[in-house]
């Protein structure tokens, strides 16, 4: 045999194996991608977020958010036939045992069971997350006060309410609940001004879905969970908070899934894609307009301004 033709057949042979491989691992699953929970728990329905992925050739991975906390990791979505399964470990719930999550796929639907942390079993169902569009050069409309500096006009809450609108400023001087816009808003450009004692933690959440953490965090490192990230999801570039009971500033922008925050005056997440709900959200229909919802049931804080600019056309 020619010596060219040899060495030439066993490049052939193989890049043609890694083609193949290259397939393989390429390959999805029906389970793969981003879903929205509805957890049937106790007459209430739990809005959750799951999120499944594959990890090599075959084995799946994922994230999992609850209905209060942080996304957790799933180490594998495993598979029996139709029915697939993962178990996690409880964060906030109460109990000590693994939540444990069983599932088929239903035409374009999950439906199926989650053992509670404290081993009671309710029925959950999903729907694929929605694509959310983004608009390059929007059209802003006007701003908007979201607080008058008088009164909680425009805002309500679910229960007993602590806040007070105190020599102008918005103020939870004790956790207590959650305040909430009566309007609703779908892309925007939200500026924030705010402070907060020692040990104190509070957050934004984004039309009442995505929550940008506020806590006591100077001298930390960066991370998801800690003052600017996106709760549990993204973290910010840089730790940027100032000391408790000085005032600080936030310019969040929102456009479909893509959001920009700068804090103090620097940009620390940049058109990041928010891939999901984080814990706390009011409900998992994301292509709805949501509030802006201010946490107040963790510690106090307090705001002298917070404005809104809505896109006006896309």
């Amino acid at each position: 045999m020619n010596k060219t033709f040899k060495y030439c057949s066993v490049w052939i042979g193989l890049l043609f194996l890694i083609n193949v491989n290259g397939l393989t691992a390429q390959k999805t699953d029906s389970l793969e991608g981003q879903w929205n929970l509805t957890i049937f728990q106790e007459g209430k329905e739990l809005p959750g977020w799951l999120e499944i992925n594959h990890s090599g050739v075959s084995t799946l991975t994922g994230r999992f958010t609850y209905a209060f906390g942080s996304a957790r990791p799933i180490a594998e979505v495993k598979k029996y036939g139709d029915t697939f399964y993962f178990s996690i470990p409880p964060q906030w719930e109460p109990g000590a045992s693994n939540m444990e999550f069983e599932g088929k796929m239903l035409g374009n639907e999950l439906k199926g069971t989650m053992i509670y942390a404290d081993g009671n079993t309710y029925q959950w169902s999903a729907k694929r997350s929605p694509e959310l569009s983004y608009t390059e050069r929007p059209k802003w409309g006007r701003t908007k006060t979201l607080f008058n500096a008088k009164n909680l006009m425009g805002w309500r809450t679910n229960r007993e309410n602590q806040w007070q609108v105190i020599d102008g400023i918005l103020t939870s001087s004790k956790p207590g609940v959650n305040l909430i816009t009566e309007e609703e808003f779908m892309d925007f450009k939200l500026h924030a001004e705010f402070r907060y004692p020692e040990g104190s933690n509070s957050g934004l959440y984004l039309r009442g879905r995505y929550e940008v953490q506020i806590a006591d965090n100077k001298g930390s490192e960066p991370s998801p969970i800690l003052f600017g990230g996106i709760y549990g999801l993204l973290t910010p570039n840089e730790m940027v908070a100032k000391k408790a009971g000085e005032w600080q500033t936030y310019d969040i922008t929102l456009i479909g899934r893509r959001v920009t925050v700068v804090a103090n005056g620097k940009t620390i997440i940049s058109e990041q894609n928010i891939p999901g709900m984080t814990g706390g959200a009011l409900n998992n229909d994301e292509a709805a307009p949501g509030p802006i919802m201010i946490q107040g049931d963790h510690g106090p804080v307090e705001f002298r301004k917070l404005e809104i600019t809505p896109i006006s056309e896309r």
